[in-house]
């Protein structure tokens, strides 16, 4: 069984996505990268994006990891940090296991240094 399917598949995924971004702008250490951004539009492509990534459909269309955020002037591992925590917590929030959230964590982690340019 795949993350996605253990997860509750496209609802699961929809729940997260929509429950971090509330999270995500209310967060004063990284909310600023997202003054300009279209959320409806992000959000549609962090849903397509996790769904991949956690073993479900690939519908993601969106940039790589390192072209999606090299535009972003400043950020930093403590940045990626904050995202992580905010990703954690509403796993958590929504009823996922330890287990799971690690590693989903694992699955972040994994790009940072794409995320970062590094």
């Amino acid at each position: 069984m795949s993350l996605y399917e253990k997860l509750g598949g496209e609802a699961a995924v929809t729940a997260a996505v929509d429950i971090f971004y509330r999270k995500v702008l209310a967060d004063d250490r990284i909310s600023h990268y997202f003054d300009s951004v279209d959320m409806d539009g992000q959000a549609v492509k962090q849903k397509a994006f996790l769904t991949m990534v956690f073993g479900g459909p690939n519908n993601y269309t969106g940039k790589d990891m390192r072209e999606g955020h090299k535009h972003l002037k400043g950020l930093n591992d403590t940045h990626v940090d904050a995202v992580i925590e905010l990703l954690g917590e509403t796993l958590k929030e929504l009823g996922v296991g330890d287990d799971d959230i690690a590693q989903i964590a694992g699955i972040a982690n994994s790009v940072r240094d794409d995320v970062l340019n590094r």
